[in-house]
């Protein structure tokens, strides 16, 4: 074969496997500046003083609202956008393409109505519905609904108990700047959402190195977060918890008591501690069906690093804080000084 031929078959090669790319960045390209999807309801995006164009495409993709990250900064950097000043909350859908959700963006409609809401720690489910409905964001039939009733994609709610406390423990306290737009289940995804953002790669080795699993590191926490008041408190009541597990000591957390009752009391009475329930830590070893409360980052931390102690009983003092004991006899005697 002659060198010219040779040659001329190369270049063939070439220009074929140029149409050949160009064809499929054309494709891709239509495909990322397409919506993420045909149907889907609208979410709430919030965008913090500092955020980048980058750090928002992450955050787009992540949610599902876009399709890549990249076309996001590109069409971003050709409009000169790199959204440090729209601070603010957005109602952004997946049906929405990524230019019209960039126009959304800098038509400045954050100027939705929100509320700011803070969930305390130790907060039950109704309790967090209460809260929500007296801030005007949405209803309780609503809430109970979504509480009982909505997926959610998520793993650590797999076969979590059915009713009302099915997403109890995962609600995680937080303060929260919510549209009054916001649905409520679009409510109830932020704050799992912010909860699966505990569930960190560290935490998940610490529960494996503990053989403890998600919802059982989830109801200890709720435990602590009842019945501590004081921060130093919280590791050594986890420290007491996990003795009386290893050995199947009852864990009689008055907290699981006044979890049975309608009306939580001052004082606990001997037949409220014979109430028939599997929540009653005072007739059941071992753990309860799941979560009393929703625990925050101190108490989830406590329960994956508690103090090393061989205290297997508490009492609370006057001034909020606990006294600790390995015998019955030295609790006893705690019990007689400090109530």
């Amino acid at each position: 074969m002659s060198r010219k031929k040779k040659k001329s078959g190369i270049f063939k090669w070439i220009i074929l496997l140029s149409l050949i790319g160009g064809f499929g960045f054309l494709s891709w390209w239509s495909w990322a500046t397409k919506p993420y999807s045909t149907s889907g309801n609208s979410v709430n995006v919030t965008i913090a003083p500092g955020t980048t164009a980058g750090q928002l495409a992450e955050v787009l993709q992540e949610r599902q609202l876009i399709r890549s990250s990249w076309m996001f900064r590109f069409l971003a950097r050709e409009r000169q956008e790199n959204f440090k000043l729209y601070v603010g909350d957005y109602q952004l859908a997946p049906t929405m393409s990524p230019s019209e959700i960039i126009n959304r963006l800098i038509s400045g409609s954050a100027t939705l109505e929100t509320n700011m809401v803070t969930i305390p720690e130790g907060y039950n489910t109704q309790q967090i519905i209460e809260l929500l409905v007296k801030k005007g964001i949405g209803s309780k039939e609503e809430y109970t609904k979504v509480v009982t009733q909505d997926e959610f994609p998520y793993p650590f709610l797999n076969n979590t108990p059915k009713g009302i406390h099915r997403l109890e423990g995962y609600l995680f306290p937080n303060t929260y700047n919510i549209s009054v737009k916001t649905t409520p289940h679009g409510v109830i995804d932020l704050l799992l959402r912010q909860f699966a953002k505990e569930l960190t790669p560290e935490v998940e080795k610490q529960l494996q190195t503990m053989k403890l699993t998600v919802a059982q590191w989830v109801t200890l926490g709720s435990l602590i977060e009842k019945e501590a008041v004081k921060e130093e408190d919280r590791p050594l009541i986890a420290s007491v918890l996990l003795n009386r597990l290893k050995i199947n000591q009852p864990l009689q957390i008055d907290a699981t008591i006044q979890f049975l009752l309608e009306t939580p009391k001052p004082n606990l009475s001997y037949e409220d501690l014979k109430i028939p329930s599997p929540y009653n830590t005072y007739l059941n070893a071992g753990f309860p069906p799941g979560p009393i409360a929703n625990p925050g980052h101190a108490s989830l931390q406590a329960v994956l690093y508690p103090a090393q102690t061989n205290y297997r009983y508490y009492v609370a003092k006057k001034d909020g804080y606990h006294v600790f004991a390995e015998t019955y006899a030295e609790h006893l005697k705690n019990v007689k000084l400090h109530q």
